[in-house]
């Protein structure tokens, strides 16, 4: 009823019809906008992407083979430790040692990495409201590099302990990947030192397994986490939530 009644007033109050439709239009219009999307959104749907990239990123590494099985995240041993490599038959039973390695530092970073959660998500719930907007409408790993900016530092002195008890555990075959690699090491070392060794100009290896792992985790944390802030940014079925489609889909009209 009152629709038909604010329709015969508008009538009344034009001779035309086009006049008509063109107020019609406007009401229309008006009665159908969007409100545009704020920055307290804005910063909540970046939050909320991160969140959610983070926690699918640790549920896809931190599980066994999570990294043994990614060629592209798959830890060998340090650079540091490629005369080991180069020279292993000179280590009695050295290639099966340095399978066993390259497995144990593995499955320390896929142990280690579960931790990595609630030590991000402190992280992001430090991101200002003003960061928002230029995080949102920059590249498509943006909020990613932002956090890596602002965090690697505290992350990695964070997560650090997380990776020496993992380097600690007996992973596998019962040995920790601290075990196996001093085992490797120092057989490869005390040939280095020998005379046949120094004829050969083998040098020591001298590596930190500790700092090698967290880097190579938390490295491969901030790729993976990338990797879904760019699906959410350009897949809208990745977009779970109401606010994730409205806030990202404001990129859909760029």
């Amino acid at each position: 009823m009152k629709k038909t009644i604010l329709f015969a007033i508008i009538c009344l109050s034009f001779t035309s019809c086009s006049q008509l439709m063109q107020v019609a239009s406007q009401l229309g219009t008006t009665a159908g906008s969007v409100l545009p999307v704020t920055n307290a959104e804005n910063i909540s749907g970046l939050k909320s992407s991160l969140n959610i990239g983070i926690e699918q990123a640790v549920s896809n590494l931190g599980v066994q083979d999570g990294f043994y099985k990614d060629a592209a995240l798959k830890l060998l041993l340090p650079k540091e430790a490629q005369s080991i490599v180069d020279n292993i038959r000179l280590v009695p039973g050295g290639q099966a040692l340095v399978d066993k390695a390259v497995l144990s530092l593995n499955r320390s970073a896929e142990d280690a990495v579960k931790e990595a959660t609630p030590i991000f998500k402190n992280a992001i719930l430090n991101m200002s409201l003003t960061d928002g907007v230029g995080i949102l409408f920059g590249g498509n790993n943006a909020a990613t590099e932002f956090l890596r900016k602002n965090t690697y530092s505290q992350l990695q002195a964070a997560f650090a302990p997380k990776v020496r008890a993992s380097l600690s555990k007996p992973l596998v075959a019962n040995v920790s990947t601290s075990e196996t690699w001093n085992t490797l090491s120092s057989g490869f070392n005390s040939i280095a030192k020998s005379p046949v060794g120094s004829v050969a100009g083998l040098k020591q290896v001298n590596v930190s397994l500790e700092n090698y792992v967290t880097e190579k985790a938390l490295d491969a944390l901030f790729l993976k986490v990338a990797e879904e802030e760019k699906n959410i940014r350009t897949n809208p079925t990745a977009r779970v939530s109401s606010l994730l489609k409205r806030v990202f889909g404001q990129l859909d009209k760029k």
